[in-house]
């Protein structure tokens, strides 16, 4: 792990960020992993069949919109749960084979490309 960076232990966090309620800097990782696994304009041919890999690029995000500053741990947030959910069942919906890749809009009907 990156000096600087956070460790992770197995064991609870004793230490909160009180405004939140989360054990300091997960946000942070969160954050870090949904960065790590977002699949770029670069690798989007290579990797947007993957399901593994799709489906772990919106659970990271849905984990991101949970841990926001505008979702505490003790009070619900309509809003972000709803998105958190979204990108979860969006996800799960990688890891059941129950999506699959609509194609590149560039190269459909009517593309110059």
């Amino acid at each position: 792990m990156p000096s600087g960076s956070p460790a992770l232990s197995s064991g609870p966090s004793s230490s909160t960020d009180s405004a939140v309620g989360w054990p300091l800097g997960s946000r942070e990782l969160a954050e870090q992993l949904q960065r790590l696994l977002v699949i770029d304009g670069r690798d989007w041919h290579a990797l947007k069949g993957q399901k593994p890999r799709r489906a772990a690029e919106q659970i990271a995000s849905a984990l991101v919109h949970l841990l926001s500053d505008a979702s505490p741990a003790h009070r619900r947030d309509p809003a972000g749960h709803a998105e958190a959910i979204a990108l979860l069942e969006h996800g799960l919906g990688w890891l059941k084979g129950e999506r699959s890749d609509p194609g590149c809009p560039s190269h459909g009907p009517g593309s110059r490309q």
